[in-house]
């Protein structure tokens, strides 16, 4: 960070109160360029010391999968964590510069993990979505998992392949009914006028399979009586397994002296087998 943009933070945290400890500059500025950065920008407070006894070697399992299980299991358990499966995933998308060349943009969004194989990790999203249609186009991911009560992350790179059309069914048929009318009835990552016109689609959907109030639209039409109704999966939602051959486990520790350990195999190879290496924090 230079002088001069350090300078140009405000003292005012995150719970409005003036800061003790804000940056101040040293270098000589316009007065009024400094004084309009400070009346935009806001410095962050908020951080305490991570207070852990960290990560071993000796603690760590030789498979990347068994690993993250057993830290996903401990995350379940923590009453302080009560999403552990939200997860952001990061996808790329490759658009044309004006030069001519690619430009790789990425883009993030939190999505919830459904199951964990011995392949990898499982979601399922609408195949012709922003993140469906990137992951068509290039099919490399990163995952990125953050328990913040037990100072935990853990990083997954990979790359996905589409589950087959039975596990989809199988899984599309075991959600609540509404969450289906709702798969199916939106257009996802598309522009719509207004949550009118959703809603509306909605209803369509139910009108076609004759399950009204299915949604739970109306609460004077909501019924449990076709919960076990069986809808056919539409072909544009699905399910994606991150075949992973990176896995980053971190643990936070005072100081930023953080505990770092990537698991890495060959992709090709796709066997449970990997090399274990510390990074540094």
């Amino acid at each position: 960070m230079t002088d001069y943009v350090a300078g140009a933070l405000s003292k005012i945290g995150l719970n409005g109160k003036e800061s003790t400890n804000a940056y101040s500059s040293t270098t000589q500025g316009s007065g009024a360029a400094k004084e309009d950065e400070k009346q935009n920008a806001t410095e962050i407070l908020t951080h305490n010391q991570y207070k852990t006894t960290g990560l071993d070697w000796d603690a760590l399992s030789p498979s990347a999968l068994t690993q993250f299980r057993t830290w996903f299991q401990d995350a379940i358990d923590h009453p302080e964590i009560p999403e552990p499966e939200a997860m952001t995933i990061s996808t790329v998308s490759l658009q044309e510069g004006q030069d001519g060349k690619s430009i790789a943009r990425p883009s993030s969004r939190i999505v919830l993990l459904k199951r964990v194989d011995k392949r990898g990790f499982i979601f399922f999203t609408n195949y012709n979505s922003r993140k469906g249609m990137e992951l068509e186009r290039n099919p490399f991911i990163a995952l990125t998992f953050y328990w913040h009560a037990l100072h935990r992350s853990v990083r997954v790179c990979g790359k996905v392949e589409k589950l087959s059309n039975e596990e989809n069914d199988q899984y599309f048929n075991s959600r609540p009914l509404g969450s289906r009318m709702g798969a199916i009835a939106s257009p996802q990552s598309q522009h719509i006028e207004g949550r009118n016109i959703l809603e509306e689609k909605v209803k369509e959907v139910e009108n076609k399979y004759n399950i009204p109030g299915a949604a739970g639209l109306d609460p004077e039409q909501q019924s449990d009586q076709y919960e076990d109704r069986h809808v056919p999966v539409p072909d544009y939602w699905g399910g994606f397994r991150v075949i992973p051959d990176e896995v980053e486990f971190w643990m936070g520790r005072s100081n930023r002296l953080h505990d770092r350990f990537r698991y890495t195999r060959d992709l090709k190879e796709e066997k449970d087998e990997w090399e274990i290496s510390r990074l540094a924090p």
